[in-house]
């Protein structure tokens, strides 16, 4: 089992989460995550994230509702990205919308 100690964050203490809708498995977002955020996650089950825009620990569903609820948490073989399991309360994106990916390209 991997553990905090054992992941790569990047050279400003960050590693990209892709949070995934647990029953349909459809992308909902791409995150950053700190060593703390992280931590946070796992002792309240709930997504924290690091906003890199606003500098500061964003705990998910604090201010809209819409928590999301961690099933399951995983790295990559490299052990420098995760993929976070969630049960959603509502929408992921700030927009409103499901998931943050709706812009078709392909």
């Amino acid at each position: 089992m991997v553990t905090i100690d054992d992941l790569k964050f990047d050279d400003k203490g960050l590693i990209p989460a892709i949070v995934v809708d647990h029953e349909s498995k459809k992308v909902l977002t791409l995150a950053y995550m700190s060593r703390e955020s992280l931590q946070i996650s796992m002792e309240r089950r709930l997504t924290c994230f690091w906003s890199r825009s606003r500098r500061t620990l964003w705990l998910k569903g604090e201010t809209s509702g819409n928590y999301q609820h961690i099933v399951s948490i995983t790295s990559d073989c490299d052990d420098d990205a995760l993929v976070i399991e969630v049960n959603p309360d509502g929408p992921a994106c700030h927009t409103g919308t499901f998931s943050c990916f709706t812009h078709e390209l392909f």
